[in-house]
């Protein structure tokens, strides 16, 4: 089984010029998959899996089951704040994404893993929850909803710390989590944040009361993705 992961860190990227990678590697995989059914299996060749880190300039995404009603500002007012906006591909709502926040998008054949999306989203969660464990802070899944939450199980405490959504085809996954390390979370307040209403945002500096060295949380999450999903970095 091929669990070998090129890891891609792209820095600070604009969310299209990203995106538009993402899609050419997507493709890439689905195609060489179809590819090898129409080949005897000792002449079929491994398809690759990624890893890609980034971050995004001040961007507004609304996922396909999304509605546009959770964006609070108009067309101008964001063009004044210079924060872009895209409709885009994958699931849930709307989300933003900004500096300080840590954007992971998993490219991966789950044939080499498991056919499981929901068994793939709770492995997403598992790393962010591993990498705050070590930070002291307690991650939690909250039932009925996706990402990873504090208090969770509270009432008018619950906060959402790692945000998610994925697209799949032919078992290939792209688009992933976005995971709050130290961004401005009034950016927050422009949206309603995956249509949630009744539940806040928080990040690991409002939570931990400092910022955070965003390269030592990378090298953290990066070996809990290795570790949950046993996985080995093509160098």
């Amino acid at each position: 089984m091929n669990r070998r992961v090129k890891f891609i860190d792209l820095g600070l990227i604009d969310y299209k010029e990203a995106w538009d990678y993402q899609e050419k590697l997507f493709r890439e995989v689905i195609d060489k998959k179809l590819a090898n059914r129409n080949l005897p299996e000792e002449e079929q060749e491994f398809t690759g899996n990624y890893l890609i880190f980034c971050e995004h300039p001040h961007v507004i995404t609304l996922g396909k089951s999304g509605s546009e009603n959770n964006l609070l500002i108009n067309q101008e007012q964001l063009k004044k704040r210079n924060i872009s906006y895209y409709r885009i591909n994958r699931g849930g709502d709307i989300t933003y994404h900004g500096p300080g926040q840590i954007v992971v998008y998993p490219i991966f054949n789950l044939d080499y893993f498991f056919t499981d999306i929901h068994k793939y989203l709770r492995f997403l969660e598992e790393a962010v929850i591993l990498t705050l464990a070590e930070y002291g802070i307690k991650g939690e899944r909250l039932k009925g909803s996706t990402g990873v939450w504090l208090d969770a199980e509270h009432p008018g405490k619950a906060r959402k710390i790692c945000a998610m959504g994925v697209r799949t085809s032919h078992w290939v996954t792209m688009h992933g989590i976005a995971f709050n390390i130290n961004p401005d979370l009034n950016y927050f307040n422009l949206i309603v944040p995956c249509g949630i209403t009744d539940k806040a945002v928080t990040s690991m500096e409002k939570e931990l009361k400092t910022s955070v060295n965003m390269e030592e949380v990378k090298k953290r999450l990066k070996g809990n993705v290795e570790a949950v999903f046993e996985v080995k970095e093509v160098v």
